[in-house]
């Protein structure tokens, strides 16, 4: 669903394509590692782990990373104000855990592939927000694409509701949907944080506020004995890394097409930042 566009239509001999071609790739395993994450939740949740602890374990396996990453950045970057920390609060909370959580309660409910196919809805939901609230263009491909795309979301839709309960299909759907709103919002807010901060900074920072938010979460409602789980989970629940360039990538595509060399914008405005 994501378009993968280059950051410009030429590629000079400086190398600029060999790293275009690099992007791509990383963009590719990003994208691979985002969809296996949804298999790898469902094959945790047979040995009884609830979305809050598994999502937990995850975060704080990819912690140590996260908080690494976040201090090489703090000491080579500008100081941040308190307008960036409430900005960074509020996008952590919609992307990384809000998001996250109800992704992983509708897989509570439904199967991994009828999850992917609506989750992948938020290129589109980008589309629609810039629309409606930044004064972007709506293309008629753009307008077109967005009708297959819920046609076809909707027919597997239907195909799910009359193979079992249809109340959790529902209720999973719903849930699903609302983490795809919730990260789309994130993705639009996004820009102007990655543009003054930097990729790598905005997102280790980013998860350090979504990883704080879950955990405090689990404290609130499990005791600390709850991360006590069948072997299993644990490896189910790793941030296994092929699905860590997901989290590290997916908020680069927001930056403008001259800001890197080799930038690559994954978007679902076609190319357009």
């Amino acid at each position: 669903m994501a378009l993968l566009m280059a950051s410009g239509p030429h590629q000079p001999r400086n190398g600029f394509g060999k790293s275009n071609a690099y992007g791509a790739g990383l963009a590719l395993i990003a994208a691979l590692g985002f969809s296996l994450k949804a298999i790898f939740v469902k094959l945790a949740y047979p040995y009884g782990v609830d979305a809050i602890t598994l999502l937990a374990l995850r975060m704080g396996f990819a912690l140590p990373v996260f908080l690494w990453v976040g201090l090489v950045g703090q000491r080579a970057g500008a100081s941040l104000t308190r307008d960036d920390w409430l900005k960074l609060f509020a996008l952590g909370c919609l992307g990384y855990y809000g998001a996250s959580i109800l992704d992983f309660w509708g897989l509570e409910y439904i199967s991994a592939g009828l999850e992917r196919l609506i989750l992948f809805t938020y290129p589109t939901l980008t589309i629609l927000i810039g629309v409606l609230f930044q004064g972007k263009p709506f293309a008629r491909r753009e307008v077109i694409a967005v009708a297959l795309c819920y046609l076809g979301i909707g027919f597997a839709f239907v195909h799910d509701l009359g193979l079992g309960d249809a109340r959790n299909v529902w209720i999973g759907g719903a849930l699903v949907f609302a983490s795809s709103v919730s990260y789309a919002l994130y993705l639009s807010g996004s820009g102007a944080m990655i543009a003054r901060l930097g990729a790598m900074r905005f997102s280790a920072l980013a998860m350090l506020v979504s990883s704080a938010v879950t955990l405090a979460h689990f404290s609130a409602s499990h005791p600390i004995s709850a991360f006590i789980q069948p072997l299993p989970v644990y490896g189910w629940g790793w941030p296994w890394p092929c699905s860590l360039p997901s989290s590290r990538f997916s908020p680069s595509r927001r930056r403008s097409a001259g800001s890197a060399p080799g930038g690559l914008r994954c978007s679902g405005w076609s190319g357009r930042s």
